[in-house]
């Protein structure tokens, strides 16, 4: 591919407030922390990634009449990316509350996204969509979107490369009706035993036996610091994450695998080589304290040196 690959994605551009504790969390009492408060979305995390390495992009998301839509808006102007979104002056903009121990570990998530559920299938019927998907060579979606609004963008996408972002267990299901159709889905250990009907402590390659008898062909499997496990039809292979030279905040890690993943493999790389990258940019955003980290290529490359080669599994 001699052009700059470029990507329509689909899916959660909101508000996400990050409040982490600065002592030992004390669970029904107040605990003393500080809050702050960003643009993120799965998809739309995992797109700025993309595009920092190299990806040209659109956005189709939908937000609220209000100021926090407006922060939204902004933000896509600032990351370089063409906004296809669509606001409804009388909604309130998405968004997703997160409680962080002193560590950065994720204690509690809060997604107040009612818009998304309502708008979604609806936008996915707009020409415009369709216009869209004809002038890029992909689409990233995440599972933020109902599951008529996700089968209806597979079906426009005609064969088109999908790669899609898991969310969370309870919406990562949203998926399944179009998981043959999926390109690779990224996904944490809790996601994939979702799918696959299993525990969460169900051997690994155990897990992707059953997403592929789900019709997953493809996908990575991540698991917090632990290792991080690849699967396509040539098998499946696992890589060690690096340690993080200091931990800001773990929100956001699994978005920049997944967006620097997929700027790879529409740069030629294949799954293998691709992750590496993803893992690269897993291991910025984990010592960053934004949900989406900064680096230029020479800080990518120094985080990319870090990162050890594929081992095949048995």
């Amino acid at each position: 591919m001699t052009h700059s690959p470029n990507i329509l994605a689909v899916g959660g551009a909101h508000v996400d407030r990050r409040g982490q504790v600065s002592g030992a969390y004390v669970p029904a009492a107040s605990n003393p922390g500080t809050m702050r408060e960003d643009v993120g979305g799965g998809v739309f995390n995992a797109l700025r990634t993309a595009v920092r390495r190299g990806v040209s992009a659109s956005l189709l998301s939908v937000r609220g009449g209000d100021g926090a839509g407006d922060t939204v808006a902004r933000a896509i102007v600032e990351a370089g990316v063409a906004d296809l979104s669509v606001t409804f002056l009388d909604r309130t903009t998405p968004s997703y509350t997160a409680l962080l121990d002193r560590e950065g570990e994720l204690i509690i998530g809060f997604a107040d996204m009612a818009l998304y559920e309502a708008a979604f299938p609806k936008q996915m019927r707009r020409a415009k969509v369709r216009e869209a998907l004809d002038a890029v060579d992909a689409v990233l979606c995440d599972a933020n979107l109902p599951t008529t609004a996700l089968e209806r963008l597979a079906g426009l996408a005609q064969g088109k490369p999908i790669f899609a972002v898991a969310i969370s267990p309870t919406k990562v299901v949203r998926l399944v009706p179009i998981l043959g159709q999926i390109a690779i889905l990224f996904m944490n250990r809790r996601e994939a035993a979702t799918l696959a009907g299993m525990e969460r402590e169900a051997p690994i390659q155990s897990l992707v036996s059953g997403l592929q008898k789900a019709g997953l062909g493809s996908g990575v499997i991540t698991s917090g610091s632990e290792m991080i496990l690849g699967f396509d039809k040539k098998g499946s292979f696992a890589i060690n994450p690096p340690a993080a030279r200091h931990v800001a905040d773990v929100t956001g890690a699994g978005d920049a695998l997944a967006g620097a993943t997929v700027a790879a493999l529409l740069k030629g790389l294949d799954l293998r080589q691709a992750l590496r990258e993803g893992v690269a940019a897993a291991l910025l955003a984990i010592e960053s304290p934004d949900a989406v980290p900064k680096f230029d290529a020479s800080s990518f490359a120094k985080a990319l040196a870090l990162v050890p080669q594929v081992e095949e599994v048995a």
